[in-house]
């Protein structure tokens, strides 16, 4: 039997990108999964692809920043799935550019929203049904530039960063209840956005370094690791690192030997 056999799944930002790759990977587990992104026809071919495989899914159109929003997909996806007991957060955006006194605020702010605020919401919209069914996980998909200062992206930085401490205090809170919450950095991905950023002239202007590393990266690379990003996140749906639970994951360690680890600490 499939790891997540019958589990309501729900992922944001699943239209493109890792979050399509996440979500047909968590199909391929046996999850019913609903797909939540601004772009209907982005999600509605998702959802044929998982459909083609025999797979379930939902596609429902969300700006994931608006709380009515959310809590429609939140219920459409319970109506038709059951309550969702694994959560993808994955939507985001890697901009704007440039030194604070040159970005512009409202850009800078919007990025938040993004970042801190739809995790917010789509957690808080999920963890009381969560709680009720005994049960659930959470995976905040972030980066390590959340780990430290990022000059002129300090707007993405500082979103991961907070997305990371979300995610910590989230699993204290609600450990008890058997809901589990990680952070997840993805790897180096090349996807749409990702080739946005490489063809954005602010991104060029302020952050050199940053487009030379993406450029460097060979489709090999890519793909080895958007398969095993889509391979933690399937294992930490179906339960396999409850014990690194509330931490900030990296796919390039060893999981495996940290969970050993972990069980040798008192």
């Amino acid at each position: 039997m499939p790891a997540l056999n019958d589990t309501s799944a729900l992922v944001t930002g699943a239209g493109r990108g890792i979050g399509r790759a996440i979500a047909e990977r968590l199909a391929a587990e046996g999850a019913a999964v609903t797909l939540l992104a601004r772009t209907q026809t982005d999600i509605d071919a998702v959802a044929a692809s998982i459909r083609a495989r025999g797979g379930a899914a939902l596609a429902l159109a969300c700006d994931v920043t608006r709380p009515l929003e959310v809590a429609g997909a939140i219920n459409g996806a319970a109506q038709r799935f059951g309550p969702v007991r694994v959560l993808v957060n994955n939507a985001g955006t890697p901009g704007p550019f440039g030194p604070i006194g040159v970005v512009d605020p409202q850009e800078w702010w919007a990025s938040q929203h993004l970042h801190q605020y739809a995790p917010l919401l789509t957690m808080s919209a999920v963890i009381p049904a969560m709680r009720r069914a005994g049960g659930g996980r959470i995976i905040n998909i972030v980066s390590s530039a959340g780990t430290q200062p990022v000059p002129h992206m300090s707007g993405y930085a500082l979103g991961k960063c907070a997305a990371i401490r979300l995610t910590e205090t989230v699993d204290m809170e609600q450990r008890g209840n058997g809901i589990r919450a990680f952070a997840l950095q993805p790897g180096t991905i090349i996807t749409d956005m990702a080739q946005a950023t490489m063809g954005s002239e602010e991104a060029q202007r302020w952050i050199p370094e940053g487009i030379a590393m993406l450029k460097g990266r060979t489709p090999e690379q890519s793909a080895a690791d958007m398969a095993r990003c889509c391979e933690v996140v399937a294992a930490l749906a179906a339960g396999r690192y409850d014990a690194l639970s509330g931490r900030y994951l990296d796919i390039a360690w060893d999981l495996d030997a940290l969970l050993r680890e972990t069980a040798k600490t008192p």
